[in-house]
């Protein structure tokens, strides 16, 4: 995946900028660097957008409809996970005692919302620094 790669890429660079004599030419080149990642991000993230536009504006369900559903599905297992389980761990114990207790799903729950929803620590981080506006 390119995203595996950027650590690398910024790594490889800096050694490229280091190589720059002169401290102006220096902070000037990194000073384009960065513009230069940033309008490529901004790109990508008009990209994006402009393809979850033709996905939500389309007639089939399996096009408009898969990020409904992953939503739904999101939403049922953390409804499942902190309200139903719960529940039915506290009445098998009181009325079932010898039952097994219910399944338990993956904690990350939250952490998928929040990546779904973009609600993520990143973008919060870039808006501070005035990035991507």
């Amino acid at each position: 995946m390119l995203l595996d790669f950027i650590p690398l890429i910024g790594a490889a660079a800096q050694k490229l900028l280091d190589l720059i004599p002169d401290p102006g030419a220096r902070a000037k080149a990194a000073e384009d660097y960065q513009r230069a990642l940033l309008d490529i991000a901004a790109k990508a993230e008009a990209d994006q957008r402009d393809v979850n536009k033709v996905e939500a504006a389309s007639a089939s369900l399996f096009v408009a409809g898969w990020r409904p559903a992953i939503g739904w599905v999101c939403a049922a297992a953390l409804a499942f996970q902190y309200l139903a389980r719960p529940l039915w761990a506290w009445a098998s114990g009181v009325w079932w005692p010898a039952s097994p207790p219910p399944p338990a799903l993956d904690d990350m729950l939250w952490q998928l919302m929040f990546g779904m929803l973009g609600m993520g620590s990143l973008r919060t981080f870039e808006k501070m620094k005035g990035a991507g506006k």
